[in-house]
């Protein structure tokens, strides 16, 4: 595994100069701090994670243009409310014109509702469990939505810890041919071992590059996808 410093290098030349690069890490945001992710209410914390499920495999455009729809047909959210709510009241929501009507994803949502106030009993509030969960450990935050939360595997947690603020790595295709090319892996599979790999070595460059998990992680993107 080579230095950091050569993998941005390559980035940068891949995307047209170092300004060139650095104006592509400008156009997001950087991770949010750990007190201001605290504040984020939990019922944000299901609306994005409802988000990122219906996107998956979807148009993100018709997602997003139905948003609001989403938003009054699953109550604005409320964590405690959709938790309760009767399998009945969601098996309404099947004929609901506002939503996209996936029942497995619309499913999701009350699962989800229960994860987040298990979180909330046992941390406080789902928000401060995910704020204040260490970034050196992203493969087990990962693992832990995978298993406790729904459909929250594979990319789909990681882009919804990513949209709220939460630094974090997102392992793209692009981001997992670098990794390769880096040999820090030896092949694309996301097995414990690779992951193990992946993590200790996101922790090494963030350590020697001051760079956040975020730019890392677009930086391997850019240095492996499509050149300028």
């Amino acid at each position: 595994m080579r230095s950091f410093e050569d993998v941005e290098a390559l980035a940068a030349e891949r995307k047209g100069g170092a300004e060139k690069l650095a104006a592509l890490l400008a156009e997001h945001a950087a991770p949010k701090p750990e007190a201001e992710l605290e504040n984020i209410g939990d019922d944000r914390w299901l609306s994005m994670f409802t988000k990122c499920v219906f996107r998956a495999g979807f148009s993100w455009k018709v997602i997003e243009a139905k948003w609001p729809g989403f938003e009054q047909a699953f109550q604005g959210f409320d964590v405690a409310r959709l938790a309760f709510l009767p399998d009945e009241a969601y098996e309404q929501l099947l004929k609901d014109k506002r939503i996209v009507r996936n029942a497995a994803k619309i499913k999701s949502v009350q699962e989800n509702a229960l994860f987040l106030k298990d979180l909330a009993t046992e941390h406080g509030s789902a928000a401060r469990f995910f704020a204040r969960y260490p970034v050196t450990d992203q493969v087990g935050l990962m693992e832990l939505l995978k298993k406790r939360g729904s459909r929250l595997g594979g990319n789909t947690g990681q882009i919804a810890l990513r949209y709220m603020g939460k630094e974090s790595f997102i392992l793209s295709g692009d981001v997992v041919n670098a990794l390769v090319r880096e040999n820090v892996i030896d092949n694309d599979r996301l097995s414990k071992k690779n992951l193990t790999a992946i993590q200790q070595s996101f922790n090494e460059w963030k350590t020697t590059s001051g760079r956040n998990l975020n730019e890392i992680s677009r930086i391997l993107a850019f240095s492996a996808g499509p050149a300028h």
